[in-house]
């Protein structure tokens, strides 16, 4: 019965990784046993230096899913394809429920029909600015702009509320899980 298991593999490497299998699936005749290879992405946006960039990234690196019937040849077979670290389970590999399967590949469908902000902050987010004049001061975030990658922060200067504008996604990072709202 084929089943969906995680497969651990070298990370950076997924795409060449899923290739090979999928290549030595077709040239070994092991398609009856495995079926199906994923290598979950979604389209990320991001603007660096003013350009907007629509780029895949994988949902979870180093990482694929094959939906396969396990017995010892199957298991032999991807265990010893080039960049293969391991099932997830190891010795005794266990598949995803089909609960579990039925939830990751809703979450599949849901951020395949479009583009993922990769910076995801919100008007109200407490934000650590990282560069530039204001560095290492904390900040609330007053105006966000997706399309143009900037936003602005509200920051306290000998107790005053200052606005620093013009900021880019990349000048801030999430401050320790605060939300100021």
């Amino acid at each position: 019965m084929h089943k969906w298991f995680v497969v651990q593999v070298i990370s950076g490497h997924e795409k060449k990784v899923k290739k090979t299998l999928e290549e030595a699936v077709q040239s070994k005749g092991m398609s009856e046993q495995v079926t199906d290879i994923l290598m979950p992405t979604e389209n990320v946006s991001e603007v660096k230096r003013g350009q907007q960039r629509i780029s895949e990234k994988r949902m979870w690196p180093g990482y694929l899913l094959v939906k396969m019937d396990l017995n010892d040849d199957s298991w032999a077979f991807v265990k010893n394809v080039p960049g293969v670290i391991d099932f997830l389970g190891g010795e005794t590999p266990a598949p995803l429920t089909d609960k579990e399967v039925s939830n990751m590949m809703q979450e599949l469908e849901d951020r395949q029909k479009g583009i993922v902000q990769k910076h995801k902050v919100d008007v109200g987010d407490r934000v650590k600015i990282t560069d530039g004049v204001f560095i290492n001061f904390v900040g609330t975030v007053t105006e966000v702009n997706h399309e143009k990658g900037r936003l602005s922060v509200t920051v306290s200067i000998f107790g005053r509320d200052t606005r620093v504008d013009d900021l880019e996604f990349w000048q801030v990072e999430q401050s320790i899980g605060e939300n100021a709202s």
